[in-house]
């Protein structure tokens, strides 16, 4: 069963001459040096508690600063509520919005089968996470999860009951809106409608279970059973998904043998660099070299496994483990969501090719998720990134 329940959230008290976004932060994976060093300078932001200060990477300061921020006024403590944040943006001509439901969700073993992982993680960025648990006892940053959806009438009783916070538009353009809800009703009608659906973590698969294995070092601790979680529902009209494509340094594996090789799985044309961005959809998949060469490809053998439906499965055993043996540690492999940030690091010979990928079909990971398939790392990018610091969960 999924627990999604409310909690006395704590959130920026903006005073007078300040804003909303001096206090809030984009997720830490694509935030540059610059942005990080910018929104650091801001008092009160969000990134002097998720980036830790000291030369160790302890996060050592994390605690004071943030119980700081609660004794000066910077935050402030709701009743228990359940939160709407809302991102408005851009999708490739568009104009879109996400909305997501924001609470505290409680913590289960993947085993249990309620809660579900998309993707695969990575260990060190779960290291630090728990670290980071440890020492603030405070859940900062949200996982990014979806759900098969709310009724119509749950809907607007949420939209009709909605108190607005926070609003501002970050300079990319997107329009970040955030809302809170007290109803009692509202509040027991949502965790009734969530208590039978299934939760996939789109992102945030590090956070949970970092704050899972943080859970089990408390068991006697139930507020420390829980992690920040914002929900977006399946059919949401804003969940946009951009592929990510794959960059590849080859090592000893040669152009011309890769291609051979490549041919013997998979059908090919080669084509113009710009045909392989124009025709990409009509293909599973398309490479560029870094010799200038640019091929589509299809896969066209059948499978009974649905997971052969996956371009990014196909990707990964067909190319990247098996002609570039990367599982062998025979080549490494980097990932890039802009195709136009991939064309640039191509130009300049960082890699020896490139994967670029079709945006992924959701409906189909959730499927193949839900019938336990393992969905290849960095398959899909949710697009644009939830932002951290417009709400907290204290546990202590």
């Amino acid at each position: 069963m999924v627990v999604f329940l409310p909690f006395p959230g704590y959130r920026p008290f903006i005073k007078d001459g300040e804003n909303i976004e001096d206090r809030v932060s984009p997720s830490y994976d694509v935030i540059s040096d610059e942005g990080l060093e910018m929104f650091r300078s801001k008092k009160g932001n969000v990134t002097l508690l998720t980036f830790a200060s000291d030369t160790n990477n302890e996060y050592k300061e994390s605690k004071s600063k943030f119980e700081s921020l609660i004794n000066d006024g910077s935050l402030i403590r709701d009743s228990e509520s359940f939160y709407i944040y809302e991102q408005t943006f851009d999708d490739r001509g568009v104009i879109k919005t996400r909305t997501g439901y924001v609470g505290k969700l409680k913590i289960e073993k993947y085993e249990e089968g309620h809660v579900i992982p998309c993707e695969g993680t990575f260990s060190k960025t779960k290291v630090d996470h728990l670290d980071l648990l440890r020492k603030i006892e405070t859940h900062v940053e949200s996982i990014f999860a979806i759900f098969d959806g709310f009724s119509k009438l749950l809907r607007t009783d949420i939209r009709n009951s909605a108190e607005k916070l926070y609003e501002f538009t970050d300079g990319t353009g997107v329009a970040h809106k955030c809302y809170k809800i007290s109803s009692v009703e509202v509040i027991e009608n949502i965790t009734k409608e969530l208590k039978n659906q299934k939760i996939l973590i789109a992102d945030g698969r590090h956070r949970y279970e970092a704050a899972l294995d943080y859970s089990l070092e408390n068991p006697n601790d139930a507020l420390k059973s829980y992690v920040l979680a914002t929900l977006v529902s399946l059919n949401d009209e804003g969940l946009s998904v951009l592929p990510v494509h794959r960059l590849i340094r080859a090592n000893e594996i040669g152009e011309n043998t890769a291609i051979k090789k490549i041919c013997k799985s998979v059908s090919v044309k080669e084509v113009s660099r710009n045909e392989l961005i124009s025709d990409l959809r009509n293909y599973h998949f398309g490479m560029m070299f870094q010799s200038g060469k640019c091929i589509l490809a299809r896969y066209n053998q059948k499978s009974d496994d649905p997971i052969w439906n996956l371009d990014t499965y196909v990707v990964q055993e067909i190319i990247i483990n098996g002609v570039y043996k990367a599982d062998d540690g025979k080549s490494t492999v980097s990932y890039d969501s802009d195709v136009n940030s991939v064309i640039k690091k191509m130009d300049a010979k960082e890699y020896d090719v490139a994967v670029i990928l079709n945006y992924q079909n959701l409906e189909l990971i959730w499927d193949l998720v839900l019938i336990g398939k393992k969905i290849p790392k960095k398959t899909v990018f949710f697009f644009p990134k939830i932002w951290s610091g417009f709400v907290f969960y204290k546990m202590y």
